[in-house]
């Protein structure tokens, strides 16, 4: 597929280690926050706990589905506990080229995050980039049928799509995460593999724990954000 962008083009931009750099600070707390919360759910010891988180995220996508699936956790009590991040503000950073970029951008900019919808507003304001973006569609928006889908659930990405009133073929998903991506470009949505923040030790999703060359349903490799607007009919 060949990835060109004009003024009808949707963009829906991952939020973590896609806007600003997470693997440096954020993740460390957040997944230590994730343990603790699981120790303390599931009367366990931290280490248990995290290799229990470690495993669902790899078997489903995101480590709240399995805790629900297999504990009855309450997914609105598990968000709001692992993402209070005291102190969260301090420790983010962008790349102040790509932040100004997005306001160059043509097209329509949503947010499309695992993260609840809280978390999502407080990065997007301490990075100041709140207002370049038309909405946010966080976590606590990806229910379908009374059943949490999260990226990178299909259905979900399609009925985005829907919600928005236009064709999956007209989204450009941008993000650093691959099964993300590769659930994307199943439905037809153009991708673009955000590279500027992933670390070689760091893991890109279920099935991808090393660094990677592009994958087929990756239209374009990017490390700055000002690349996509290049991207032209």
């Amino acid at each position: 597929m060949t990835l060109r962008i004009n003024r009808q083009t949707v963009w829906l931009f991952d939020l973590d280690n896609t806007l600003h750099d997470a693997g440096a600070h954020v993740f460390g707390a957040l997944h230590q926050a994730m343990g603790d919360y699981t120790a303390q759910a599931l009367q366990i010891d931290t280490e248990q706990a995290r290799s229990l988180n470690h495993d669902y995220w790899l078997r489903y996508g995101a480590t709240l589905l399995g805790l629900m699936r297999h504990h009855g956790v309450r997914p609105a009590h598990f968000l709001h506990h692992t993402h209070l991040l005291p102190g969260l503000e301090p420790l983010l950073s962008g790349h102040r080229g790509d932040l100004a970029a997005l306001r160059r951008l043509p097209g329509r900019k949503l947010i499309l995050t695992n993260a609840p919808r809280a978390y999502a507003l407080r990065v997007l304001a301490a990075l100041g980039i709140g207002d370049a973006f038309d909405g946010v569609i966080a976590i606590d928006d990806m229910r379908m049928f009374g059943q949490l889908r999260p990226k990178p659930d299909t259905r979900m990405l399609r009925a985005v799509a829907v919600r928005l009133g236009v064709a999956a073929a007209r989204c450009v998903l941008v993000e650093d995460t691959l099964v993300h991506q590769k659930a994307a470009r199943s439905i037809g949505m153009g991708t673009v593999w955000m590279q500027r923040f992933l670390r070689r030790r760091s893991t890109l999703g279920p099935g991808h724990s090393r660094w990677t060359v592009q994958p087929a349903y990756v239209d374009r490799t990017v490390r700055s954000l000002r690349l996509l607007g290049s991207l032209r009919r």
